[in-house]
């Protein structure tokens, strides 16, 4: 068989991904109300939002005197905020993420995949511009672009781990990481850095499958990276139950405090609850209340 014939056949099979994965994505944000989101906020837009008491600092040029003239206080008009931002999501699309422990549970790169593109298609709505990083997919708005993203989250690589890449991310915007972020923390402590260091505020999501939280193995067991390039065979696995949980507790916290230090957010999700909950965190994370402009 010539080397396009493979190629050929693994591009028909992730091109039949995309609807299924779209569709899923759509219904999934489907279920997320909009509410007071994006543009929701007081800027320099010009369409009205709200009036609120003047404040120290507030400037005389800014009060609203029709407004102020019925009642004993002044008041400032604001307006919305019509600036779209700039969201950069980076899915790592490692082996790793390809676990599963059981049938009945997507893998977690799947599901990392379904909720970015749905976070994705409530940011479009609510007037963002969202890219992907490390792609030709700069930021911008519009089903076109919903469709692009869905086809570049197919992509995988054959690497064992992921590391955050940053590229594209714009200064002052803001990103968004799904992994199992547990591979090297060094790849992770550095896109944060320089994330902060250009204004980029975040969120970091990790998903977990439920047996990489509860280890369940005992007796004989092999242990391989699903890339094939790393394995361990023990005859008592319980006994590695302990030092795993306590690296993994530890991973989390690391994980934490890098999203605290560097102003962004940190929240585990496991593969076996719920994507809408895990939607709903995140749409409350980029919100008005998660996250300031």
């Amino acid at each position: 068989m010539s080397p396009a014939h493979p190629l050929r056949a693994r591009a028909e099979a992730e091109a039949a991904r995309l609807p299924p994965l779209l569709a899923r994505a759509e219904h999934l944000a489907g279920a997320v109300l909009l509410g007071e989101h994006g543009r929701r906020r007081s800027g320099m837009g010009d369409d009205f939002w709200q009036y609120r008491p003047v404040q120290a600092g507030d400037e005389r040029r800014h009060v609203d005197w029709r407004r102020s003239a019925r009642s004993d206080t002044q008041f400032v008009r604001q307006r919305e905020w019509q600036i779209a931002q700039s969201v950069m999501i980076w899915v790592d699309a490692a082996a790793s993420m390809r676990f599963s422990s059981d049938d009945a549970l997507p893998d977690k790169s799947d599901r990392s995949r379904v909720l970015a593109l749905a976070v994705s298609i409530l940011l479009n709505r609510a007037g963002e511009r969202v890219g992907l990083t490390g792609t030709s997919l700069p930021p911008r708005r519009g089903q076109a672009q919903i469709a692009r993203l869905a086809e570049a989250l197919t992509q995988e690589s054959d690497e064992d781990y992921g590391s955050p890449d940053t590229s594209g991310i714009v200064a002052h915007g803001r990103a968004l990481f799904l992994s199992d972020f547990l591979g090297d923390i060094g790849g992770v402590r550095d896109a944060l850095t320089s994330a902060a260091d250009r204004g980029v505020q975040g969120v970091l999501l990790q998903v977990l499958d439920p047996a990489e939280e509860a280890f369940p193995y005992r007796g004989r067991t092999i242990f391989e990276s699903v890339g094939g390039t790393l394995a361990h065979e023990t005859l008592k696995a319980s006994e590695l139950r302990d030092r795993y949980l306590e690296r993994l507790a530890k991973r989390k916290a690391e994980l934490a405090s890098l999203a605290d230090l560097t102003g962004w957010q940190y929240q585990c999700h496991h593969t076996s609850d719920s994507a809408q909950s895990a939607l709903l965190w995140l749409y409350s994370a980029f919100d008005a209340g998660g996250m300031r402009r």
